[in-house]
């Protein structure tokens, strides 16, 4: 039988087994006896005799508990006796119970073990371990005293290392042994070098070989237990060998550099044995390579240049990944062709750079290298937002033709390289989330530019519209940025085209050969079909998104912030604000033109809003006041009212955005109310010329009433009319006039619905106004109006003219009767109120089936009204 365990170690297992097999088996005869106990128990017994207790742990457990606790109470007790007791004995005496008790400790494992008695041996071994250690201190305090403290812990921590090893060699069924040689063999080289007065440099080059013996251990030994200590004692000694070499390549660059390197070159031949840590053993390798190479160019480059040096060997090691993939397809390409030329041959081998670098080991360096270059990114980035938001920050006064400060003059101006390099790189790349990055960064870089240069205004005001005239061409036509990239769904490369076009445009033979036969071989499993036979069921797939739809949709954004940059720099002097907006009006124009979905609808909206830059503008550029600056934005609605008749796409978004100009051009004009009434009315007029449009009349016809009372509202408001019916029958008239027209397309329709509104609008705030009118004509009018609507409601058998009318003509005959009631009132005497109040109550009692009869007669009446 093939084993792939030692028979030391295989042993081991099986001690453990039977063991366990003998507890198992113990409770097991325990249950049996208890069982037969209560079948054949005596029949006058009718209590049944208790459950013996569950065994709260195995012996095995029991068994380990009592020797660890032995074990460590002689330990304690040797340690006490070497301490304390140690002084009362003579010379020989000290000797002869060191040497009988350590060896006794030590050699008592050998016959355990014959015995079968493992974790005895184990505890036992275990004491003879410790009583080593206090035999090396003991040795230092008797016939050592003068010795160097670190010194002597150094060469004992050896000298122990190397008997614990040999001891758990030959006792190989023993598993303390060796993971504690592993742990003294950590102290001897750092102790030696602090002992012999090393510095910093020193004793992490101590730690680094010390963690390099610990990685041989883990890659070249088999107990686990060894590995485990020997990777943690790695992972401590050579992380701190790598921080000392990193904060070395900081100050002395030419010392941190070898102690980084062969960190480095350890860790990466840790990354190519173990693949589980491949990646994370290869990006450490990665970074203290780059720290090493970036710590002799900082000390070579001025100090503008560190940063971009740092970001040339991070890129330098990203290529890595490059190559290999590169060398990788080579090697697949001539493979096939082998394959091709000789059927039945073996399997050529990959490429030296494969072998060499796997694809976990360059992973990491990559990611290491990208890493570092995107921090180098970040460094960069200051610039770029100083460029984009320090004009939106401004601190002079429009058309001042003063200029804000400049800031960040101390930042280097290499950021600005750091940006293009990071780009070109990112441009090289076949992908799409590459080509993004590079794309963002190219924008980033023009617009980091003027600050990192310091150009003057005129430079700077100029390359940021050319910067927002490319961005914005990018989102429209982003042909050329999709070059190199492959199809969605297809793993081809080749010019991807704008956003619209078809992905399957390319034949299916251009799909790459290798799906078409990476079928499995051999024999089929049982119930699947034959590969031959197997039919083609393609899996549905979610349609993936165009480049090109990306990149245009990236580029827009970039195009709009440097729209805001551009144009808020532009304030700074007249010329230049014209020049700015009327850019941007035909920029934004013909993305709107040209370009599709989202891109196409907010350029619209942004060519209203350059327009009503350009209208404000003028208007101050003229000298206007700012109520004929009001009229004069109205340009503005009512030309997105005729771009809205022609551009269906957009019409929407235009309009909406035109009607907020408008809203902006009444607040305007509201300091002057004959102005606000005439925008009122030439808002109107522009909402009743797009109610010619079927689509948008309901709303537009409804905004057009609303814009024409409020005109008139205001006009009369400046003519100082205070009579309320002056304000109320312009509602009223068309209201009624909308409810009767209403009333004729549906007769089922409600009176309320249809001349309720309107009557309310007049007769209500007459009838207020009546009330505090000292005069006869009002009431008189509004007397005969209101009887006119309620002999209509009763004639037509409309209930809201009835019951408003008769409510206002109550009311209204009530005011009127009044005074005289009042007059009346005073002549009669003071007993007289209270008895006729009296007599009315007798009255109604007497009589009230009969009235509530009539009031509910009269209720249904009314009721059956419309």
């Amino acid at each position: 039988m093939n084993n792939s365990l030692p028979p030391a170690d295989e042993l081991v297992l099986v001690d453990r087994e039977l063991a366990q097999l003998d507890a198992r088996r113990s409770q097991l005869l325990t249950r049996r006896a208890w069982l037969v106990q209560v079948l054949y128990a005596p029949a006058t017994s009718v209590a049944p005799r208790p459950r013996p207790p569950v065994a709260d742990s195995t012996p095995r457990s029991a068994q380990n508990v009592l020797l660890t606790l032995g074990g460590t109470l002689l330990t304690i007790a040797a340690v006490a006796f070497t301490l304390v007791s140690w002084g009362s004995m003579g010379i020989g005496g000290r000797a002869a119970v060191l040497f009988a008790v350590t060896s006794a400790a030590l050699a008592a494992p050998v016959a355990l073990l014959r015995r079968s008695l493992v974790s005895t041996a184990e505890s036992v071994a275990a004491l003879g371990l410790a009583l080593m250690v206090l035999d090396a201190y003991a040795l230092h305090r008797v016939a050592l005293p003068e010795t160097d403290g670190l010194g002597y812990t150094a060469v004992a921590a050896g000298v122990l290392a190397g008997a614990w090893t040999a001891y758990g060699s030959v006792l190989s069924r023993l598993r303390i042994p060796l993971p504690a040689a592993v742990v003294a063999g950590q102290l001897p080289l750092p102790l030696g070098v602090l002992a012999a007065g090393g510095g910093p440099t020193a004793f992490a080059w101590a730690a680094l070989v010390t963690a390099a013996a610990d990685g041989a251990i883990v890659l070249w030994t088999r107990p686990v237990a060894v590995r485990i200590t020997a990777a943690t004692g790695a992972t401590a000694l050579g992380g701190w060998a790598l921080l000392t070499g990193g904060r070395l390549s900081l100050t002395s660059p030419w010392s941190g550099a070898p102690l980084l390197l062969a960190g480095a070159a350890v860790t990466l031949y840790v990354a190519r044995r173990t693949p589980a840590l491949a990646v994370a053993a290869s990006a450490i390798a990665g970074l203290a390579t780059v720290t090493a190479l970036g710590g002799l160019l900082r000390a070579a480059v001025p100090t503008d240049w560190t940063v971009p040096a740092y970001v040339l060997c991070g890129l330098a090691l990203a290529s890595v990944w490059r190559v290999g993939a590169a060398s990788a397809s080579a090697s697949a390409s001539a493979s096939a062709s082998a394959s091709a030329s000789a059927s039945g041959s073996g399997h050529t081998s990959d490429s030296t750079v494969s072998r060499l670098l796997p694809n976990g080991v360059r992973l990491g360096l990559a990611g290491a290298g990208a890493g570092v270059a995107a921090l180098g990114v970040v460094w960069a980035l200051p610039p770029v937002a100083m460029g984009l938001l320090g004009p939106v920050a401004r601190t002079t006064e429009v058309w001042s033709g003063e200029h804000a400060e400049r800031a960040l003059t101390s930042y280097p101006g290499t950021a600005v390289l750091v940006l293009a390099v990071a780009a070109a790189v990112l441009a090289a790349l076949p992908r799409l989330w590459a080509r993004c990055g590079a794309l963002a960064l190219a924008w980033a870089l023009l617009t980091a530019l003027p600050v990192s240069l310091g150009l003057p205004y005129a430079a700077t005001l100029t390359l940021q519209l050319l910067t927002t005239a490319a961005a914005l061409a990018c989102a429209v036509r982003p042909r050329p940025l999709t070059r190199g990239l492959p199809r969605p769904g297809t793993g081809t490369a080749g010019t991807a085209d704008a956003p619209g076009a078809p992905a399957a445009d390319k034949p299916a033979a251009d799909a790459p050969a290798a799906e078409t036969t990476s079928a499995p071989s051999g024999p089929p499993t049982p119930g699947a079909p034959w590969p031959g036979w197997a039919p083609s069921r393609p899996r549905p797939q979610a349609r993936a998104t165009e480049p090109g739809t990306v990149l245009g949709l990236l580029a827009y954004a970039g195009g709009l912030a440097s729209t805001l940059s551009a144009v808020a720099l532009a304030l700074d002097v007249r010329g230049a604000t014209f020049t700015a907006l009327g850019m941007m009006l035909g920029l934004f124009t013909a993305v709107a033109w040209l370009g599709t979905d989202v891109r196409r609808t907010v350029s619209a909206c942004g060519a209203v809003l350059a327009a009503t830059g350009l209208v404000f503008a003028v208007a101050a550029a003229g000298g206007f006041e700012d109520h004929w600056t009001a009229l004069a934005l109205l340009l503005v609605p009512a030309a997105t009212a005729v771009v809205g008749a022609k551009a269906r796409p957009v019409a929407l978004a235009v309009e909406i955005t035109g009607g907020t100009v408008g809203l902006l051009a009444l607040g305007i004009a509201a300091s002057r109310p004959a102005f606000l009434a005439l925008a009122l009315a030439l808002g109107g007029v522009i909402a009743a010329a797009t109610a010619v449009r079927p689509e948008r009349r309901r709303f537009a016809s409804w905004t057009a009433a609303v814009l024409f009372l409020l005109a008139t509202w205001v006009r009369l408001a400046v003519w100082e009319v205070t009579t309320p019916e002056a304000y109320t029958l312009p509602v009223t008239v068309p209201a009624l006039v909308v409810g009767f027209l209403r009333r004729r397309r549906d007769p089922e329709a409600s009176s309320w619905t249809a001349y309720g509104p309107g009557l309310a609008a007049t007769l209500l705030p007459s009838l207020v106004a009546a009330w505090t009118d000292p005069e006869w004509p009002r009431p008189l009018a509004l007397g005969v109006a209101a009887l006119a609507v309620t002999l209509l409601g009763a004639r037509f058998r409309l209930q809201a003219l009835l019951v408003l009318g008769g409510t206002v003509l109550a009311l209204d005959g009530l005011h009127e009767l009044a005074p005289y009631v009042v007059q009346v009132v005073g002549a009669l005497p003071r007993w007289l109120p209270p008895a006729l109040a009296g007599l009315l109550l007798l009255a109604a009692g007497a009589t009230y089936e009969q009235r509530l009869r009539d009031a509910r007669r009269l209720r249904d009446r009314v009721a059956r009204m419309r």
